[in-house]
C-alpha cells in the first residue's frame, strides 16, 4: 500500500474527473444525539480515479486504494468522536458470515447509490439488507456510509492531488437520510487530501450538536 501511495504522490496533469460528483455543502457531522450508541459504518465499494492519476489503474490498485481509504476514515472517527460506539466495517464482514446468508456482505448491498445528492431515503434492497444487518450489529439505529470517493488532480500544473468523499447517515429504522456531506480536501499525496477532506466531519474547535440528528 505504501508504494502505492508514494506513486499517488507524483504529478499529474490536470484534468478534470471522468464521473465528478455534484458539489454539495460540506457539513460538519453532529454527534452529541449519536453518543454513546452503536453506529455501523459501511465499507467504501465505489472509487473513481482519474485516468492520469498514476497508480490507480486495475483492480490490485483499487483494491487497496478502497482499504487505505476505510482505514483512514475509521482513523478520523475514532479520534474526532470518540463518544460514538463505532462498528466498523471489519466486525460488519464478521456479523454477516456469521448470519449465514440472511444478509450479505457489507461489500456488496449496493451502498454507493447513497451518492445521489438528491436521495432523501435509502432505497430497496439497500434499506432491506441494511436494516437486518443493524440489528445484527448491536442493534444499532444508524449507518454511516461512505458511498463514493474521486481523486483528481488539482493546482495550476496538476501537481497535488484533490480527494472527494460523499458520506451519509442513513436512519436504518426509517430509511431517512439525516445527515449528508461532500468532504473534498487537496494535498501534495493522497493521504494528506484524505486528510483534509475528512478534517471537514469535525473541524477544530467545532463542538456537537445538543440535538440528535433524527427524531
Amino acid at each position: 500500500m505504501r508504494a502505492l501511495l508514494a506513486v499517488l504522490a507524483l504529478s499529474a496533469p490536470s484534468v478534470a474527473a471522468a464521473q465528478e460528483m455534484p458539489r454539495v455543502p460540506a457539513i460538519p457531522l453532529a454527534t452529541a444525539g449519536l453518543a454513546g450508541q452503536n453506529v455501523a459504518v459501511l465499507p467504501l465499494t465505489m472509487l473513481t480515479a482519474d485516468p492520469r492519476v498514476p497508480g490507480t489503474g486495475g483492480a490490485s490498485a483499487r483494491a487497496t486504494l478502497l482499504a487505505w481509504a476505510d482505514s483512514l476514515l475509521a482513523d478520523v472517527l475514532l479520534a474526532g468522536a470518540p463518544e460514538v460506539v463505532w462498528v466498523l466495517p471489519a466486525s460488519l464482514r464478521a456479523t454477516a458470515r456469521k448470519a449465514a446468508g440472511l444478509v450479505p456482505s457489507p461489500d456488496h448491498m449496493g451502498q454507493a447509490v447513497m451518492r445521489a445528492p438528491n436521495l432523501k431515503e435509502v432505497p430497496d434492497p439497500l434499506r432491506t439488507h441494511l436494516r437486518k444487518l443493524l440489528g445484527m450489529a448491536g442493534g444499532a439505529r444508524y449507518a454511516l456510509i461512505p458511498a463514493a470517493l474521486t481523486l483528481a488532480p488539482a493546482g495550476p500544473a496538476g501537481e497535488r492531488l484533490e480527494l472527494g468523499l460523499s458520506v451519509v447517515l442513513a436512519d436504518g429504522r426509517t430509511g431517512q437520510v439525516v445527515w449528508r456531506t461532500l468532504a473534498v480536501g487537496n494535498g501534495e499525496t493522497a493521504d494528506a487530501a484524505g486528510r483534509a477532506a475528512l478534517a471537514t466531519l469535525f473541524p477544530p474547535g467545532s463542538a456537537p450538536s445538543p440535538s440528535p440528528p433524527h427524531p
